[in-house]
């Protein structure tokens, strides 16, 4: 029988060997008692109570000593300096159960500081952009810099530029809240980077993103402190421009060309059109490509597509598909004929419709019937495991009988 009902909670309650005050199970506190485990019950020479003793002394006693040892001596305590206070143990200083966990055997003094860890570094000391002062010209155009054979270890941290480079960073960092591990990477590629160069060149985005890459630096960060010097130049292709040029291959020139115009005024815009979020420019130009693909066989530019050859198209497109490609090729025609590049809009009166969804149609009675006569007849196949083949007392085999024994009856 359990000595507490199901869904008993123990009070809250003193521990029967420290007096300690908290919510623990059992008469003793988890200290006391794992100190129990480890010593034996005896008197003890303090409080003369028959609790489990150290050295004679029962752990409330230690408690106590300890306690009066880390008020009276300034360095840090040790075992010795806890043994020579017992004897002088007169009274005890009731705690709350938990206030004496640590994982040493005696205890810390408090760090010298109010805060964990090492201390925050100070700040970069303020700099300007370096005095170039008198320097030749150079000949010829800079040639482009190898950074990825630069060692990390042989970095220049003297150079004038890192260290206004540095305080550039700090006041980036304060303004927009970079992390400890930002800052860090932020200097170490500013280090890495800024190592050998002289007034007059330019630091392109080419020639730094897979050496940085390759340390696992941020590029982005770095990049924003080296546009705030305005000694770095963005030569990057982005990734719309990649994008665009491998969705237009594969048509007519004369086609490709109109299709781009159309595309980048979608994406930026123009005199009469706001621009348009990305995903919905890929929606509008996936949705004209097929059928540009397939015209870019026969002609050459947009003004030679008539309305027979829009109609012919659509006529093999249902749902979806069409719905999305019609809306694709009136947007693209509607802009070419505003902008003089066809004569004649094809796609005019040409109604998209409302998409229509599946209607759920209602069964026959027939059909009713053979699914309810599917579901009620037993299956005599050869896929259905018979029960000869199951273990006895297994649940299929108590189906299998059971199923077998009601068409039998009838039932």
């Amino acid at each position: 029988m359990a000595r507490f009902p199901k869904g008993y909670v123990k009070p809250t309650d003193s521990c029967d060997s420290c007096l300690a005050w908290g919510d623990f199970s059992g008469r003793r506190c988890p200290t006391c008692y794992m100190f129990g485990r480890s010593h034996d019950d005896a008197s003890c020479t303090g409080c003369h109570r028959v609790q489990p003793a150290k050295w004679g002394y029962c752990r409330l006693c230690w408690c106590q000593a300890r306690l009066s040892t880390k008020t009276t001596v300034s360095r840090p305590l040790d075992e010795t300096d806890v043994r020579s206070r017992l004897g002088a143990v007169r009274h005890h200083q009731l705690f709350f159960v938990g206030m004496h966990y640590r994982r040493r055997s005696t205890l810390s003094p408090p760090p010298p500081r109010g805060r964990r860890g090492a201390p925050p570094k100070p700040p970069p000391s303020p700099a300007w952009r370096p005095d170039p002062g008198w320097r030749q010209l150079p000949l010829f155009e800079q040639i482009p810099r190898d950074h990825g054979r630069l060692d990390p270890a042989d970095a220049d941290l003297a150079s004038p530029w890192l260290a206004w480079a540095k305080y550039l960073a700090h006041q980036l960092a304060e303004a927009r809240g970079w992390g400890r591990n930002i800052r860090f990477a932020v200097n170490r590629g500013l280090a890495f980077v800024l190592t050998g160069y002289i007034e007059g060149d330019v630091i392109r985005h080419t020639e730094i993103f897979a050496p940085l890459r390759a340390l696992d630096l941020s590029v982005g960060h770095i990049v924003t402190v080296l546009e705030e010097t305005g000694i770095f130049e963005d030569d990057s292709e982005p990734s719309f421009e990649r994008s665009l040029a491998g969705r237009l291959e594969g048509l007519a020139p004369g086609i490709s060309s109109e299709a781009e115009r159309w595309t980048r005024v979608l994406h930026e815009g123009g005199p009469r059109s706001l621009p348009r979020r990305e995903g919905t420019v890929w929606l509008y130009l996936n949705g004209a490509r097929p059928a540009l693909l397939e015209w870019s066989s026969r002609y050459d530019h947009l003004r030679e597509v008539t309305r027979d050859d829009v109609l012919t198209y659509l006529k093999a497109l249902h749902g979806r598909p069409r719905h999305s490609q019609l809306v694709a090729l009136r947007s693209l025609f509607s802009w070419a004929k505003r902008n003089g590049l066809v004569f004649r809009n094809p796609t005019s009166r040409i109604k998209v419709g409302q998409y229509e969804y599946a209607v759920l149609q209602p069964l026959v009675p027939e059909q009713v019937d053979r699914a309810v006569a599917a579901a009620t007849t037993p299956r005599h196949d050869s896929s259905s495991p018979s029960p000869r083949s199951m273990p006895p007392g297994s649940p299929r085999s108590a189906r299998s009988c059971s199923m077998t024994s009601t068409s039998a009856t009838g039932g």
